[in-house]
């Protein structure tokens, strides 16, 4: 049996941009995408904390240090710019190696949307 289980998760990132008048996505700092092992492409789940929107869209890669994050085309209409937001990626997996399968898990600095240098 597949089961779909938690990859990846960046929790509590700023919105800084939001561009109604592209073709869609969410435009992630590079930096960020690395950390939480997502790529270019991959399909996410976009949390609002602010007014509890859930919605689905993919990754477009942002400037790398930029601490940028973007929600393009119609997601544009579900946040505002200051809006923290958790973004969700999810694996499909035997049910066997879930149950050993940690995610990546990324706690940036949420004022910034860069990473915590412990």
């Amino acid at each position: 049996m597949q089961i779909e289980v938690l990859k990846s998760k960046l929790h509590r990132v700023r919105v800084t941009e939001a561009d109604l008048n592209y073709i869609g996505s969410i435009t992630i700092d590079e930096n960020l995408m690395d950390a939480a092992n997502m790529i270019e492409g991959e399909k996410v789940q976009v949390v609002n904390i602010n007014n509890g929107e859930r919605i689905e869209t993919y990754i477009i890669k942002g400037e790398r240090n930029s601490g940028y994050i973007c929600l393009n085309g119609p997601a544009a209409r579900r946040v505002a710019v200051g809006d923290i937001i958790i973004v969700i990626s999810y694996g499909i997996m035997d049910f066997e190696e879930a149950k050993t399968f940690k995610p990546t898990l990324v706690f940036p600095d949420t004022e910034t949307n860069r990473l915590k240098h412990t």
